[in-house]
């Protein structure tokens, strides 16, 4: 399998069972804001909309800031995409696919409800955490294993010496001499 078809088949997986993970608690569970239901001793479902982009950074209360946001996510989407067209490790291929679906998926959430939908409250030794949904959880590992394959697996697969070679590492792109 191509690395992009592999980063194309994850970002509609992860599309998929954010979209199918928020639709379950909105609709299934029947949800409302603020509402939390303890799973483990050190995990709740609770339902917040996030009007900003991570972290809460940059809310937008406004239908101009929303659609901007939106926009922004768009366009790095489709930057993305065109990495993803172009790369040849499969590890980057996957690691694209993931944050591709999880932008994908908090853009959707914009789009339907105006802000995106979180629900994971990790706590642990009288510390919360951030509430967050799987797409920021994909786009993490994402961002993870694209600096892993950058950083450690491209470097391997160089040729040791610095004598000339010039092979394509893992996650390179074809570019123009």
């Amino acid at each position: 399998m191509k690395a992009r078809t592999l980063g194309g088949l994850t970002a509609l997986g992860i599309l998929f069972a954010d979209q199918a993970s928020k639709l379950w608690l909105l609709y299934g569970l029947k949800m409302e804001d603020g509402e939390k239901i303890p799973v483990a001793p050190f995990l709740d479902l609770e339902l917040l909309r996030n009007p900003g982009i991570s972290f809460s950074l940059f809310p937008q209360g406004t239908a101009t800031g929303r659609w901007i946001l939106l926009g922004l996510t768009l366009a790095a989407t489709i930057l993305l995409g065109e990495w993803l067209r172009r790369v040849h490790s499969k590890p980057a291929g996957l690691a694209l696919g993931a944050i591709i679906g999880g932008a994908l998926g908090n853009g959707c959430d914009r789009f339907a409800y105006s802000s995106v939908v979180d629900f994971f409250d990790f706590h642990a030794f009288g510390h919360n955490f951030y509430v967050f949904n799987l797409a920021d959880t994909a786009i993490t590992l994402g961002v993870a294993l694209l600096l892993f394959d950058g950083l450690v697996l491209e470097r391997r697969a160089q040729p040791q010496g610095g004598a000339g070679g010039r092979g394509a590492a893992p996650g390179a792109i074809d570019l123009p001499e």
